[in-house]
């Protein structure tokens, strides 16, 4: 299996992991995770408070990502720019980092992302793990949107051209319907 392009896994109900070996340090991937403006190179932007309990703002602007792209379809439209706010539940420079996604870990309406890094020689191993996903539409959805997003950092990291944001997207939520069957993906 090659960790650099394979697909992400349901490991349970409502929950998708993904892995990637990118090229280290470790403090380097943690930068692109926790810097607004390397962030926004291959996922989004916004500010982040490094701490349990801080706030969490992504700003997608997911056409803006990459170059000679597909439109979004239309049915994905408003996701081109749209924000998704969140709360700080763990971090854990430069190994870990975990966040609600969509509001406050309190309130539970929100699912949760969380970031590990481990050190393998010169590189690093992410994995990042989505969970409280409620439905089949979005498994799919997170499933390749973590895949595309995660491909974009690695070529932005290796100094090479990422692939189209909204192509390779629209082309993994396919992939991933063939490979989450429904019964997999619900809560």
């Amino acid at each position: 299996m090659n960790i650099h392009t394979s697909y992400g896994v349901v490991t349970e109900p409502g929950t998708v992991r993904i892995e990637r070996l990118l090229p280290g340090p470790i403090e380097r991937i943690w930068s692109y995770l926790t810097d607004s403006e390397k962030r926004s190179t291959w996922l989004a932007g916004g500010p982040m408070e490094l701490r349990a309990g801080g706030q969490v703002e992504n700003l997608f602007r997911n056409s803006e990502l990459t170059r000679n792209d597909d439109p979004p379809p239309a049915h994905l439209a408003a996701f081109a720019e749209h924000r998704v706010p969140g709360e700080i539940i763990a971090c854990e420079p430069p190994h870990l980092l975990a966040y609600s996604w969509g509001g406050a870990a309190e309130a539970g309406e929100s699912s949760e992302v969380r970031f590990e890094l481990e050190p393998r020689s010169d590189k690093v191993l992410l994995t990042v793990t989505h969970r409280r996903l409620t439905d089949h539409g979005a498994m799919l959805n997170v499933a390749a949107g973590w895949h595309t997003h995660l491909g974009i950092l690695s070529a932005r990291l290796e100094g090479r051209e990422p692939d189209g944001f909204w192509r390779t997207h629209t082309r993994l939520v396919g992939e991933y319907a063939e490979r989450i069957g429904s019964s997999q993906a619900g809560a």
